[in-house]
């Protein structure tokens, strides 16, 4: 007798430059209201740090400290990406974490006061949805708001790709977390905001 075949887990997926040549980044899953009640917003972050550690082979520590979060190449006290303390916010539907972008190598001199990383869990009676959300970053492989069009190739084709193959692993590993079931993953495209695709 053949295996049950797994459910479908469609997790959706835009990355694109804003007009000033910001990063926009933003995917989410959508979840049974069930498991949507569990995913806290400091157990959202702690997961996120396990599977950048796992997809990084461990080269990548996400060190959470009084004064803030860095991504530090393993072994070393150089920050990839460094944030401010992490900021918890929750309302009548939504629960959130956020970090603000301070600095790190990966960011733009200029722009280290610019840009946020959140996760988002939005839950209602008719089921939940997180989404992690990238916004207002400048990377320095763009190198300024007027980045050539090798400089948005190489971006696209190096950084984007690895952190969207990064927010997809995080996202159906969330999703067997919370849920307790292992789903077949697809992919979709969406249009949230308006801009230049990555």
């Amino acid at each position: 007798m053949a295996e049950p075949r797994p459910p479908e887990l469609e997790i959706s997926c835009q990355q694109i430059l804003l007009p000033d040549s910001s990063v926009y980044s933003v995917q989410w899953i959508d979840l049974p209201v069930e498991a949507a009640v569990r995913g806290t917003p400091a157990f959202l972050l702690e997961h996120y740090f396990k599977v950048v550690r796992r997809c990084t082979l461990g080269l990548i520590t996400p060190v959470m400290g009084p004064g803030g979060v860095e991504f530090r190449i393993t072994g070393t006290r150089y920050a990839l990406l460094a944030f401010s303390a992490a900021r918890f916010e929750t309302d009548q539907e939504t629960r959130a974490v956020h970090l603000c972008i301070s600095g790190g190598i990966l960011v733009q001199p200029g722009e280290c006061d610019s840009g946020m990383f959140s996760l988002l869990n939005t839950t209602r009676p008719d089921g939940g949805r997180v989404t992690v959300q990238l916004s207002d970053y400048c990377p320095l492989l763009l190198g300024s708001r007027s980045p050539s069009r090798l400089r948005k190739l190489c971006y696209g084709m190096t950084q984007s790709f690895f952190h969207k193959v990064v927010t997809i692993r995080y996202l159906a590993s969330l999703f067997r977390e919370l849920s307790g079931v292992k789903a077949q993953v697809t992919v979709r495209n969406v249009v949230v905001r308006q801009g230049t695709d990555i």
